[in-house]
């Protein structure tokens, strides 16, 4: 008899081509499972890091999507596509040679800290209920509203001039990028190129790391195939969010989702660990007293 994997996450390394919801697809079938989905998505043409979770797992997925992500990319300069990126047609190609590295230099730290973005319109954000890509496809004009994101970091770290395939100058910049969750990267190879005068997009893109959940802790999709290794239930939560171990009283107390006194806890979910490191509960501890996110015990 099959039994089903154990609660926990699974850390991909997602292959390019694969969307995210291909990768739960291939991990419901080697899990035995529907209760499995992931945290953050990334476009078919990006790979790396995309936590998934498995069970009771998929609980945590929604607080797990908001912790901050590392990226290294590469945004062309001197072209413009539909999507942003590399997937999408070329609707301009304005040719970018001989960008001075202080004009280079000036145009990312802008892009740096608490800013203001209109994520990419072949998208999946909701205007008026409809994703926005359907809109697009539709043929439809849409205008998304920024929103606010924080690029921690902006890091340039080699540029090369070459021509494209359809003979075009353009200049490839190699960056790293660290930022909260909800910002674009393919949005920000776009205003990057707008900012500069020579139009922009992303040619590649590799998600290094989605809250600690680094790269060199992710496995490949085609040996998860074979064999699942899933980071338990306990063990994901402990790596994820500030922890508050409890006596027995206060974790069959939290288990049953009663509001308890806290201690001065962090912003933002706690992990909760009772007697015998068992993992109880995710709770917020905003105020005096504790507020499930969601049990586990």
């Amino acid at each position: 008899m099959s039994h089903s994997a154990p609660d926990g996450l699974v850390v991909v390394d997602k292959p390019a081509g694969f969307t995210s919801h291909d990768v739960v697809a291939v991990l419901r079938g080697a899990a035995r499972t529907r209760r499995v989905g992931h945290a953050g998505t990334l476009d078919p043409m990006a790979t790396g890091v995309l936590v998934v979770g498995v069970g009771r797992a998929t609980r945590l997925l929604g607080h797990l999507a908001l912790t901050e992500k590392e990226y290294a990319g590469t945004i062309r300069l001197g072209q413009t596509t539909v999507t942003d990126d590399a997937e999408g047609e070329i609707t301009g190609s304005t040719g970018a040679h001989g960008i001075a590295g202080d004009a280079l230099g000036a145009a990312v730290a802008d892009l740096t800290g608490d800013i203001m973005q209109v994520p990419a319109k072949v998208s999946a954000v909701k205007i008026d209920g409809r994703r926005s890509y359907h809109r697009v496809r539709a043929g439809e004009d849409v205008e998304i509203p920024a929103r606010p994101v924080t690029v921690r970091s902006f890091t340039v770290h080699e540029v090369r001039e070459l021509r494209a395939e359809d003979g075009t100058r353009v200049t490839d910049v190699d960056v790293g990028v660290v930022c909260s969750s909800g910002t674009y990267i393919r949005a920000l190879a776009r205003d990057l190129g707008t900012a500069l005068g020579t139009g922009g997009h992303l040619t590649a893109l590799r998600r290094l790391r989605v809250g600690p959940y680094e790269l060199a802790a992710a496995h490949p999709l085609q040996r998860l195939r074979e064999e699942l290794t899933v980071l338990p239930l306990g063990e994901a939560a402990a790596a994820a969010f500030p922890r508050w171990n409890v006596d027995g009283q206060q974790a069959a107390l939290l288990g049953n989702g009663a509001r308890i006194a806290t201690p001065p806890l962090p912003a933002g979910p706690v992990a909760v660990f009772g007697p015998d490191d068992r993992f109880i509960a995710l709770i917020d501890a905003a105020g005096e007293r504790s507020r499930s996110l969601a049990v586990f015990a």
